[in-house]
């Protein structure tokens, strides 16, 4: 077994059952797994020296469409709301094939990743031309980054009152059957998995009561995880209203999808009865505040889920809403909102930075294995050189990766292995990616 060890780190910051905040620390890695944390005299195959260095663990993005990083600042979709702005890029993204879904989902992990981040969820729920969930997953291979690869789905098209076009749902039937067979063929439910599967039909204005309860009963039965957009504007929860008659969170509760296996995205507008309803179920959250920012679709109420002792994680949602991937960032304006909400002592650098690491890690069901830097656990950490402009002048390093954050990492290990080295990405060649990428996005532009 090579032996890594990583030295003089400024700060560790472990975000253990204690939070505690190690200077001048050493990790010892190997097998994938953490050996050694704190000072050590062991011998070790590689040395990674980490002076002037803050070191975290991975970050976790638990929401996010990489399909859409093919369209960002799309005319006509930039300032509009939820409905409309889906309306705007339903027809473009009816036009992906395959290689547009590989290429970009290759282009959204590399901005990830160089923000730090080891673990991202992915929704792909659409698939037309001859796109399958498996152009996501190759692209995550590519670059060594871990994977929560969601089975989407849209099933009620326009001429059955749902919002998307007819041409991009799929029988229901199918659905079930396809995710049958990608849950079989590869979820990883051992220690260290890189690839995991779950299940997520898209949202309650695009599919049917009888695909979420179905998915819902699959999903136990395989032993997956559920996820769906919920509550994430005012149209969402008008929908909700009209076509079911309850508000998103009685019809998420009627149709199984509360529980520790369920994560939501955004949960924007959710009550006070249902966050209770969450934090009773322990029913998880993924927050998404440059999206939500972007769209105009209010400030989800962090604090309180929090406070209700709610799990919520955070998601840089796709590209074509957020015009940006960057995890740390996304950190950032979470906190920023929640003061504006609450004020300027309502959510810390430091609880921000938690929501990115180990509330990601809990929101994934992950978090025996990843969110913190602990002995057992594994070796997915990001070192972050704050010795650079961004961090000048800054009197507490850990603070200042929220408040003033760098631009990127300078190295991310994940199961041990260097991702990104001194500021570049070991598993592609990004140049060469980003221009097949400009090439694709001019093609569906035209």
């Amino acid at each position: 077994m090579t032996r890594t060890l990583i030295r003089n780190a400024d700060v560790v910051v472990t975000m253990d059952g204690a939070r505690r905040e190690l200077a001048g620390a050493d990790i010892l890695i190997g097998g994938g797994e953490i050996l050694a944390v704190g000072a050590t005299e062991q011998l070790a195959d590689q040395i990674i020296d980490a002076r002037g260095c803050v070191i975290t663990p991975g970050l976790i993005n638990t929401h996010h469409h990489l399909f859409q990083t093919l369209t960002r600042a799309v005319p006509g979709g930039q300032d509009a709301l939820l409905f409309g702005w889906l309306k705007t890029l339903y027809p473009i993204w009816a036009r992906m094939g395959p290689e547009e879904a590989f290429v970009s989902a290759q282009v959204g992990l590399a901005e990830l990743a160089l923000s730090g981040c080891s673990l991202s969820s992915d929704h792909l729920y659409l698939y037309p031309n001859g796109i399958c969930l498996e152009d996501t997953i190759e692209a995550a291979k590519t670059l060594g980054v871990r994977l929560t690869a969601t089975r989407g789905s849209m099933s009620i098209g326009e001429s059955d009152g749902g919002l998307p076009p007819d041409r991009l749902v799929e029988r229901e039937a199918d659905i079930l059957n396809d995710s049958i067979r990608l849950i079989d063929a590869f979820h990883d439910n051992s220690a260290g998995a890189m690839t995991q599967i779950a299940l997520a039909p898209c949202s309650p204005f695009s599919v049917s009561r009888e695909l979420m309860r179905d998915t819902a009963l699959l999903a136990r039965d395989k032993g997956v995880r559920l996820h769906t957009h919920l509550a994430e504007n005012a149209e969402d929860v008008a929908y909700s209203l009209a076509t079911f008659g309850c508000r998103p969170g009685d019809y998420a509760e009627n149709l199984g999808w509360t529980g520790e296996d369920v994560w939501h995205a955004h949960c924007v507008m959710l009550d006070e009865r249902e966050i209770d309803l969450f934090a009773r179920t322990r029913t998880a959250v993924a927050h998404c505040p440059c999206s939500n920012c972007r769209l105009g679709s209010g400030i989800a109420p962090v604090r309180d889920l929090r406070d209700a002792g709610v799990t919520v994680g955070l998601g840089v949602d796709g590209s074509a809403s957020n015009d940006a991937g960057h995890l740390l960032q996304e950190a950032r304006q979470a906190m920023l909102l929640q003061r504006v909400a609450n004020g300027a002592d309502a959510f810390s650098a430091r609880e921000a930075l938690e929501v990115a690491t180990l509330g990601g890690a809990k929101a994934l069901g992950r978090s025996a294995e990843l969110g913190s830097i602990e002995v057992g656990k594994r070796a997915d950490l990001a070192i972050w050189d704050v010795t650079g402009i961004n961090s000048a002048g800054v009197w507490d390093p850990v603070a200042g990766l929220v408040l003033s954050p760098p631009g990127q990492v300078r190295d991310l290990l994940v199961e041990g292995q260097g991702v990104v080295r001194d500021g570049r990405l070991t598993g592609i060649d990004l140049k060469q990616v980003l221009a097949r990428q400009q090439d694709l996005a001019l093609k569906l532009a035209g």
